[in-house]
Order: structure tokens, then sequence, then C-alpha cells
């Protein structure tokens, strides 16, 4: 089974659609040991795909619209938060103690981004609030990985020992998620069908999410990559933090365009949100799982107040299992998991060329929602998705060896089958049934899917969506918004 045939069959897509996309592939795009640029096809194309099948569904329409997914495209989304220019500016992706760091017997990896968690590393390592990079490696060369790893946990920040393929295997949690399938899907209630509008056929561009209210409650990648597809699809998404927990400027920034952003205090609050859940087509929640119970997010309670709503839902770990209330980001699950292992040289650690756990991830929640969406068309009901960075890590692990580079697009992409014809273009019967797809070239970079634009925020550089069906839309609708500038109240 092809990859993108696996996502679209865990999504419970119709086994015929995955004919109607295209790739591109492009030799040199997110190389690595693993097979990165299949996966991240995969999770780009199901999810265009999905929202490919809305369209039709709400138009009227019997045939899908055709997809077409470019590598390089893909490859410019998939590292996002690397592109982003504002106002000439890089973002620096990782604070000074956020690394790789050598142990007495290994290696163990941090995340500090946040200050909490920075905080929360030096109280477990009993260093002073101001201790240096060096203060740390001295400390943590001191102890085993797995005795930093159990020490960080334990004062609530985040820190994972380097595990081998065999390592994480052999890991309770790892059998866990490896019982799980890679998108959990299920129904919630049986409430009427809530009938999307029809749209118009022909209207430009399609929007197969337009009137549809997502409420994000999500933070980091993962979840906001997924609302940030939907709000590229039409969807009026209103991202909701906490006050007193911002989130960093410029990762903001990137996973912000096309939403709204709001404050909302939910423990002072709850009036304004019922308000807001009163008439939500779509909740998305990214916290580690349990964390949001507490205010009666749990997708059984949300789902007992919104008949018909649609719950989806991403975490590091899975929400199950030893490590199933842990906290957790992409750089922490490959270290995990023994991609990190597998990706570095014989004497440390490494790292995939992207953090495609989180994106692919991503865009793989959107395409679930996309695909409760047209299920709940045809015979109502709440759903839930559920996804896990682990269980993709555990795809990834999984997958057969990358293509050779030197043969892109002539049996070399088992990721998709060839049967359209452009990025705008109507479907045709170019390619017979188990093609590969067009060879595109060697990839020369990101240029040509990026853009520009100006916003409150300042004048910013950014990569283009990947997304591209007959018909679609090209760019978001809006630039983002500075955290919390909004009103919490849906447009």
């Amino acid at each position: 089974m092809t990859s993108i045939n696996y996502a679209w069959s865990v999504l419970g897509g119709d086994p015929a659609l995955p004919a109607r996309v295209t790739t591109v592939a492009r030799a040199g795009t997110l190389p690595a040991r693993l097979p990165v640029r299949r996966l991240a096809r995969a999770c780009v194309g199901a999810c265009a795909l999905a929202a490919a099948e809305l369209g039709a569904r709400r138009t009227g329409t019997a045939q899908v619209p055709a997809v077409r997914v470019d590598d390089a495209a893909v490859a410019a989304a998939f590292t996002s938060e690397r592109r982003l220019l504002v106002d000439g500016r890089a973002p620096v992706p990782f604070a000074p103690l956020s690394r790789f760091w050598r142990t007495a017997d290994g290696w163990v990896r941090t995340h500090a981004n946040y200050p909490h968690h920075r905080a929360r590393l030096l109280t477990a390592l009993e260093l002073p609030e101001n201790a240096s990079p060096e203060d740390v490696a001295a400390r943590v060369a001191e102890r085993t990985a797995v005795a930093v790893e159990d020490a960080v946990h334990a004062a609530g920040g985040l820190a994972v020992a380097l595990r081998s393929p065999e390592a994480w295997a052999a890991h309770e949690q790892a059998a866990e998620v490896a019982a799980r399938p890679l998108v959990e899907r299920g129904r919630l209630d049986g409430a009427d069908a809530r009938v999307l509008a029809p749209l118009a056929a022909g209207t430009a561009p399609l929007l197969p999410a337009a009137g549809v209210r997502v409420l994000d409650l999500t933070r980091v990648l993962a979840g906001p990559v997924a609302t940030r597809t939907l709000a590229l699809l039409g969807a009026d998404v209103l991202r909701l933090d906490a006050p007193w927990l911002p989130e960093l400027p410029d990762q903001h920034a990137d996973t912000g365009f096309g939403k709204r952003s709001a404050r909302l205090d939910l423990t002072t609050d709850r009036a304004a949100f019922e308000e807001l859940l009163a008439s939500a087509d779509v909740v998305v929640t990214g916290y580690r799982p349990g964390a949001l119970d507490r205010f009666g997010l749990a997708p059984e309670a949300l789902a007992e107040r919104r008949p018909g709503l649609v719950v989806a839902q991403v975490s590091a770990w899975g929400g199950y299992g030893p490590w199933g209330g842990r906290r957790g980001f992409d750089s922490l699950v490959q270290a995990a998991t023994g991609i990190a292992w597998t990706e570095g040289p014989a004497d440390r650690p490494g790292a995939l060329p992207a953090q495609a756990l989180d994106h692919g991830s991503g865009y793989l929640l959107a395409a679930g929602v996309l695909r409760a969406l047209t299920e709940q068309s045809y015979d109502g009901g709440g759903r839930f998705v559920r996804l896990a960075l682990a269980r993709t890590a555990r795809w990834l692990m999984a997958e057969p060896e990358p293509e050779p580079e030197s043969q892109p697009g002539a049996g070399a992409d088992e990721a998709v089958q060839a049967c359209g014809t452009g990025a705008a273009g109507a479907a045709g019967a170019a390619g017979a049934a188990g093609a590969a797809g067009a060879a595109g070239g060697a990839h020369e970079g990101p240029d040509d899917w990026l853009a520009e634009t100006d916003s409150a925020l300042g004048r910013l550089r950014y990569a283009r969506p990947p997304l591209s069906f007959a018909g679609g839309p090209a760019d978001w609708a809006r630039p983002p918004a500075p955290w919390g500038s909004d009103a919490a109240r849906w447009a």
C-alpha cells in the first residue's frame, strides 16, 4: 500500500480517490536517512484530497477536483518556521537551553523555549536562574540520561533521553503507541446532521471550509499548523490563549495566517467560552492529554453541550500509557523514538531536516477534521479525531527506505498515484493506475514558494501553503494578527 493510500485509508476515505492526486517529485528536498519526503507528501496530499472531497460535496460536483503535490512546496511548508522573516529579521528557532547534552552514559534532549520550562529545567538541575549553558552541561554530564529525564519531568520540565529504535521499541509507551491507528477517529453522539450551506460551483477560489467555525486551543506547531490549514480553506478560526501564557511571537506569526487571536481566561470567563462553543462547529486542542478536562473540554463533555461538534486533538505521546500525561515537542519525540539516533553520525544524535512530526501530524489532523465534516454531512453525529506525534514517528520509522534520488518521478515515489494534470488543471487520465507522478527536476531552493505581505507585525516573508487542488485557494485571506489582539467573539 502506498503512503498516501495508507494515510487516506486511516482517515476513512474512499480508496478510489487517491487516483485524483498527482505528485511532482524533486530530488534534494527534505534529505534524510528516513523517508521524510514521502511522509510529507502523503500528509499534504491526504489533506488536500480531503479538502477537495469536501469541496465537491458542498458544491454538488460529482467529480472530486484534481490534487497536485509538489515536493518543493511541501519542503518550504514543512520548514515554514525557518522561512519566516519579520521586517527582514529571522526568528531564533531554539533557546540556548533547548538542545542535546552529553550525559554520563549518553545524551539527553531538553526543551526550554518557554520561560516556565526553562525555570523548571534549572530547578530540576539545582541551578540558579542565571545559569549558563556551560553550567547546565557540567551538571548534566554528572548524571545518566534517564536520571535527567526523570528529574526534569518530576519538576514539570521537558527532557528526554536519547534512545535507539530498539530501546524505544522495548519501552512500555512504545507498545501503547503501536497498538493505536495513525489517526484515531470515532463518533461522539448521534445528533442530526449539521448541514453546511451549499457552495456555488465555479466560485473562485473554492473554499471547502467556508462558514465553519473553529475554536483553536492549540500551541506550538502541530495543532496550529492544522488550524492554519483550515483557515486557508475558508474556516473562521479563532485562537484562544490564556492571558498568562503568551506564545512565542515569531512562532505565533508563522502559524497565525488566516486566523484571529484572542485571550480568554477559562477560570473566570467560562460564560464567554460557552457562548463561543454554542455556535462552534469544530474544537481543536493541542495541550497535553487531560490538561483541559477540568474546564469541561474533554471531547465527550464538549459534545454533550454542543451536539454534532467535531473535536480534534493532538498530543506528543498520546493519551494512554505511562507517558500519556506528559508534555512533549517534536524534538523530544525524535529523541525518544530512535529518530535522532538514526539520523545522527556515529558519535552524536542528529535530527530530521524539518519538524516533520509536527507538520505531518498537523496536516493529518486538518485532514481528519475535513473528512469528519464530509461524513457528518451524510449521517450527522459528532466526531472526534486524535493524533500523537509518537504515532506519526512510528509510521516514519516503519516506512521503507527513501526512494533513490537518481530516479525522481520514474517509479521512485510510491506516495501518490498520478492522474491529474497540474496545480489548477482539470483531472485527466494521463497516468496509468499506480504511476508515480511527474519528475520536477532537482530542488533549487524555496524561493519560488515564498511570498511577502504587510501586516500589523511588520513586513512578513513566509512559506506559501502547500495544498493545491483545482479551483482551490493559493494563499491565506489575511496575515497573522499580534498575539491576543482580537476580541473573543466570532467574526
